[in-house]
């Protein structure tokens, strides 16, 4: 039996840089996957996107520090994660949509959030080319920007076995059981520590329900592809909100793209009837609904050649918001859980407020963020534009 101070389940864009972030600071860590190797789960199939423009404050202060990390990774540590400071947008083609998104900005300014609107005549020297028929105008946010989930999951992974991490790789996690300590027994061994973190992503439920502890996390499909790269054509990451109307790609509802910083386009979309459960299986629906949409948006993009598709999962809530913080019936038990499919951008700032949780260091601020992840809400909110 090996004792650490903190046993982290899940390996992945949570687990990872919550790691890094316990073992810089001298704390025993020892994280447990089933899988091969770090970000094997969800996090290689993210499309590299980091914003900080949510519409919830826990989300975007945890993100503004995600940013903070991610974009002086390589002045820091050296290493080229991707990172591209090339903003995010959300254009509007309805009067609807565009009042949604400007009192959304009311918001998100009051929270030091550098926001912009622009006119359409604006958002076209921002996005050359971009369909201007019935476009109100867009919200702008320079500071948002992307990198390599690949890269910068070893980044964080490298750097935290420097910083004394311990990783056990293909151990499935069997049975938990907290006394003084908590026991956590796999298909190989079992470890004991003072806390346990629970970032298991699609399995964050199971993990949950072995100390008797219901979660709502319940995990649907996304599709996302790349395509071939090419010189920079545009800037920021493009979400359009609206629903299609098309007969043809009337399963849909919003997506997004951005130009990566090889030059590559990555793009998702979101099914307006969501797929549940874990099956990746690529689908024959997915690249026509989507390329139809991309392509009456902005034409340039129609000359691309796609190169592959893929299939993960969202682990959602039922309101779209984390679910974070110590269990009020065992608190050296603490989730980190029900990301929607946004672990990838609040991960790096979510392992610094996971470890001041676990060195007993909450801020004024962390308590407030907190808050707003309790796993005791009533999930009757709703992120806005998730």
């Amino acid at each position: 039996m090996k004792t650490f101070d903190v046993i982290i389940i899940g390996a992945g864009s949570v687990g990872v840089p919550t790691a890094l972030a316990l073992a810089k600071k001298k704390i025993r860590v020892l994280v447990i996957d089933a899988l091969a190797s770090p970000g094997q789960g969800q996090n290689k199939k993210a499309i590299g996107g980091i914003r900080a423009t949510h519409s919830d404050k826990g989300k975007i202060t945890t993100c503004q520090k995600s940013i903070d990390i991610f974009s002086t990774w390589k002045e820091t540590h050296g290493d080229d994660i991707g990172w591209i400071q090339n903003g995010y947008s959300f254009p509007a083609y309805t009067s609807q949509d565009a009042e949604k998104l400007q009192e959304l900005m009311k918001i998100q300014v009051s929270l030091n959030l550098d926001m912009n609107w622009l006119t359409p005549g604006e958002y076209r020297e921002l996005v050359p080319g971009i369909n201007m028929e019935n476009l109100v105008g867009s919200t702008y946010a320079p500071k948002d920007g992307s990198a390599s989930p690949l890269l910068a999951i070893n980044a964080f992974y490298f750097k935290s076995l420097e910083y004394g991490a311990k990783y056990r790789f293909k151990e499935k996690v069997t049975r938990i059981c907290i006394e003084k300590d908590i026991k956590v027994t796999t298909d190989k061994g079992t470890y004991t520590a003072a806390k346990v973190i629970n970032a298991a992503g699609n399995h964050a439920r199971n993990i949950g329900q072995m100390v008797d502890l219901d979660l709502p996390v319940e995990p649907d499909s996304h599709e996302g592809a790349i395509t071939e790269p090419v010189q920079r054509f545009f800037g920021p990451m493009i979400v359009d909100l609206r629903p299609s109307l098309d007969q043809a790609t009337q399963d849909s509802a919003n997506y997004y793209f951005y130009q990566n910083n090889e030059g590559q386009v990555i793009f998702c979309l979101t099914p307006k009837n969501l797929i549940k459960g874990t099956d990746s299986s690529a689908t024959s629906t997915f690249l026509p609904q989507v390329a139809k949409r991309m392509v009456a948006l902005f034409p340039k993009l129609g000359n691309l050649k796609v190169r592959r598709t893929w299939r993960g999962q969202y682990p959602m809530t039922p309101d779209g918001f984390p679910i974070v913080g110590e269990t009020r019936q065992f608190p050296n038990f603490i989730n980190a859980v029900g990301m929607c499919g946004q672990g990838y951008m609040l991960g790096p700032g979510l392992g610094e407020l996971l470890t001041r949780i676990v060195t007993c260091e909450l801020t004024k601020q962390d308590l407030d963020v907190l808050k707003h992840f309790e796993r005791e809400r009533d999930f009757s909110g709703a992120e806005q534009f998730k």
